[in-house]
């Protein structure tokens, strides 16, 4: 409950607007009195509301023309009905009409509270679910923005989630550590006939078994010690929408068997409850292990690896896809350079080339790492090798001595432009390719004029 939580009473009784302005302030609730509908009106129209209780049978101006004119203006109002025994009825087409709830006079305390810890969960949910849709709706209009790719095993990836993401098919999302496993199953989530719905996400592997069941179960008040009040899951939060479950080979055997049975059956029991909660959503999972080799050494479920995996979809380290470093490292100096205030126009071709040269064990997430370090560090208008000093390029990850074919295509490019002083048409005549065929490496492959 927040102290910031405002109630109006709209009642016509002067002593039904005090016993429940007594009793709210009691909770912590701040509390405005209106004797009419038009009274109530003329509040709203100065000053926000979260919940109104209205009284059905008011002169003027009765409760159901009011609550009418409420939802008019502010169509998410809480609504809840003041009725006496005899007009439950009335209260019950107010409902229909809108209302949330009603309250039957004469008044129980213990009731009230109830209620209004009924209503103001309610409210939560859905305020949860509106900025979630505001998040979706932020990550759908730049849904590629994070996709730098010029590599053709990253366009693949992407025609694989073009095909795959309407389908609802399980997918197991596969990669290195950094690779971006993440943005992929957002990804996915974004194009899929769930879209509208929660994307929740949650990392398997940074937490205890005992935790990691309460954060995908939930629980019920008084289940374990310190469950002061109930808690929906991970699970039930991710009804009609998508669960992604990160690092999902680090989940124990008996975590793999309830996840399998919520599954199969739709349906699952919050800790410490008995209610059977059905729940719908499309699962993505990710792992950097191999699970394949978990089955062989008896520490992953075959049935439930079956269950998770109807389509994989392995992501490449960068180290096998080069091409797509230059790019990225745009990407990432525009990102820190708009959050520094920094003015650099790009990288020198020296420091162009040590990023190249690097095999980036960390990945994209390394990568990023670098560049905002660099950026950082840097004095100049561009970054160049002296604010890369600090990648190793000594160490085994480091393959300047062993370049792969792709790189000495790249590095061959450069070479012959450089020795024919960047003419075009001379360089395209010594590689035997056209024109436009080498117009299209040099923007693949991110290449300037030193």
């Amino acid at each position: 409950m927040s102290l910031a939580t405002q109630i109006m009473v709209v009642d016509d009784e002067e002593t039904i607007c005090e016993a429940l302005e007594a009793w709210f302030i009691k909770d912590g609730y701040r509390v405005e009195k209106a004797g009419s509908g038009l009274e109530a009106l003329e509040r709203m129209a100065k000053k926000h509301f979260d919940v109104y209780f209205v009284d059905i049978k008011m002169p003027g101006m009765d409760g159901l023309e009011l609550l009418g004119r409420l939802k008019e203006k502010q169509p998410d109002a809480n609504v809840i009905m003041i009725t006496a025994h005899g007009s439950i009825q009335s209260a019950v087409e107010a409902m229909k009409l809108g209302a949330c709830d009603y309250l039957c006079k004469p008044f129980d305390p213990d009731q009230l509270s109830l209620l209004m810890e009924r209503v103001m969960a309610s409210k939560a949910l859905r305020d949860e679910n509106e900025t979630l849709r505001e998040q979706l709706m932020e990550k759908r209009e730049t849904l590629w923005e994070g996709f730098v790719a010029q590599s053709d095993a990253m366009h693949h990836v992407f025609s694989i989630i073009e095909d795959v993401a309407p389908t609802g098919t399980p997918v197991l999302i596969t990669g290195e550590t950094g690779v971006g496993k993440e943005l992929i199953a957002e990804a996915l989530h974004m194009q899929s006939r769930q879209s509208d719905g929660p994307f929740i996400a949650i990392n398997c592997g940074a937490m205890s078994e005992t935790l990691l069941e309460s954060e995908l179960f939930g629980h019920e008040r008084g289940a374990f010690t310190g469950a002061v009040k109930a808690r929906r899951g991970r699970l039930e939060m991710a009804n009609n929408g998508t669960l992604f479950l990160d690092e999902i080979g680090e989940i124990s055997s008996k975590m793999q068997v309830s996840l399998l049975r919520v599954l199969e059956e739709k349906h699952l029991q919050r800790l410490g409850g008995n209610q059977s909660i059905s729940t719908h959503f499309r699962l993505l999972s990710a792992t950097h292990r191999n699970l394949s080799q978990l089955i062989r050494e008896n520490r992953f479920r075959e049935d439930f690896f079956y269950r998770i995996n109807v389509i994989t979809l392995p992501v490449p380290p960068l180290r096998e896809r080069l091409e797509d470093v230059p790019a990225l490292a745009d990407h990432f100096l525009d990102l820190y350079v708009q959050e520094t205030g920094k003015r650099l126009e790009g990288f020198t071709q020296r420091a162009l080339g040590m990023l190249m040269a690097y095999s980036w064990p960390g990945n994209v997430r390394e990568l990023r790492n670098v560049i905002e370090r660099a950026v950082v560090l840097a004095r100049g208008r561009m970054i160049g090798a002296e604010e890369l000093t600090f990648l190793d390029t000594s160490s085994k990850d480091c393959r300047l001595g062993t370049l792969t074919l792709h790189e000495v295509e790249i590095s061959h490019v450069r070479s012959v432009l450089d020795t024919c002083n960047w003419n075009i048409s001379r360089a395209a005549k010594q590689l035997d390719i056209d024109r436009s065929t080498l117009n299209r490496k040099i923007k693949r492959f991110h290449l300037v004029r030193s």
